[in-house]
């Protein structure tokens, strides 16, 4: 329904009538970064990206007529067409933009404060910081939850505090944008808040709250996400142990150790991974073990990572393993034997990418 609102609306390059996969991909990592617009949409993160940074990442140019077009649409009855107008005024809008969204975010209509919240955080002003942490107070969750991903995207550090205390919102959408949102800021100030959240009642903030730890990459996480990594949903599980893997501290080698022995064949190859990013000495031992598991993708995964370590405690296990019964197994294993051993066979590559697909 949006890609056709916003069409409605201008034919923009050709950008709005093309088919969109979930933008929030970022491969090779394991587990893909949250949706950071609330509520849902689709493939429209993805329209909205090109049709505001164009297909390279940059910003396209927009003219006069179309951006009075979206201006004129603002206050549109139409939830869908307001948003999108407010997308492409907070990259393209000219001087004055930002009184205009601060005008629509103090709005008696929810709606329109919702619209100007998103406009906002695409102009990623610092002047904003203020009045959006105040509108965190806002009665509609909807409003709240944009924005807090409003405040996410400005990634000022001055917003910590305001997010971290959104993380105890009544509304779970509010706590879990809040989380993103912290994530997006980067910094360290916001693992304890976070930590906090990994004992949410939602199991979306909880996953969240991990994928944030993850993206600040600071060691006093390690035992927080330890916790997590023992959570009773497996999606969490996952989240904590990529955070592990992407902090990649010495500290985290037996938490996500922990992990090779779960029962979900995803959660092991993860840790497999995990262990293979920290390339500590402390995870050969666990990895060996993983080359026997009965899953052909934990097996591989496991290889990988000992490649990655590169300690010769592992040649006897990885030897072995190049009898494995699996082509990809017996493949990684020699590779991983090159790694340790620039003596072997410099012709064979492997690339591992372990399967593991996380709900965002």
């Amino acid at each position: 329904m949006c890609e056709l609102a916003g069409q409605s609306l201008a034919n923009y390059r050709g950008f709005w009538g093309r088919a969109y996969s979930n933008a929030a991909m970022p491969m090779p990592r394991p587990m893909p970064t949250p949706m950071p617009m609330p509520g849902g949409g689709g493939g429209m993160a993805g329209v909205m990206h090109d049709v505001m940074h164009g297909h390279e990442g940059h910003k396209s140019g927009v003219d006069a007529a179309t951006l009075g077009a979206f201006r004129a649409v603002l206050r549109d009855d139409n939830r869908c067409i307001r948003n999108i107008a407010a997308r492409v005024l907070g990259n393209h809008g000219p001087a004055g933009t930002y009184e205009l969204f601060l005008g629509l975010l103090r709005d008696a209509k929810p709606g329109l404060r919702e619209t100007g919240a998103i406009g906002l955080g695409e102009l990623e002003d610092s002047r904003a910081i203020g009045p959006l942490s105040d509108a965190l107070g806002d009665p509609e969750v909807a409003v709240r939850a944009r924005v807090a991903w409003a405040l996410g995207q400005i990634e000022e550090t001055a917003a910590i505090d305001p997010l971290a205390r959104a993380l105890k919102d009544r509304a779970p959408e509010v706590r879990r944008v809040a989380a993103w949102a912290l994530g997006q800021i980067e910094n360290v100030r916001a693992v304890r808040p976070l930590g906090d959240a990994l004992s949410d009642a939602s199991l979306d903030v909880r996953l969240t709250a991990a994928w944030a730890l993850g993206e600040i990459e600071d060691d006093s996480a390690v035992p927080l996400l330890a916790t997590a990594a023992k959570d009773r949903e497996v999606e969490v599980r996952k989240a904590a142990i990529w955070a592990l893997g992407e902090i990649e501290s010495g500290s985290g080698v037996t938490p996500v150790a922990v992990g090779l022995k779960d029962d979900d064949s995803d959660v092991r190859i993860l840790a497999a991974w995990a262990l293979g990013e920290i390339e500590d000495q402390g995870g050969v031992e666990p990895l060996v073990a993983a080359l026997k598991d009965p899953d052909i993708d934990v097996r591989v995964a496991a290889a990988w990572a000992l490649g990655q370590i590169e300690s010769p405690r592992a040649l006897d296990a990885l030897k072995a393993a190049q009898q494995d019964a699996s082509g990809a197994v017996r493949r990684a294993a020699t590779w991983a034997l090159r790694q340790i051993d620039d003596e072997a066979n410099p012709r064979v590559r492997v690339h591992v990418r372990p399967r593991v697909k996380i709900k965002s």
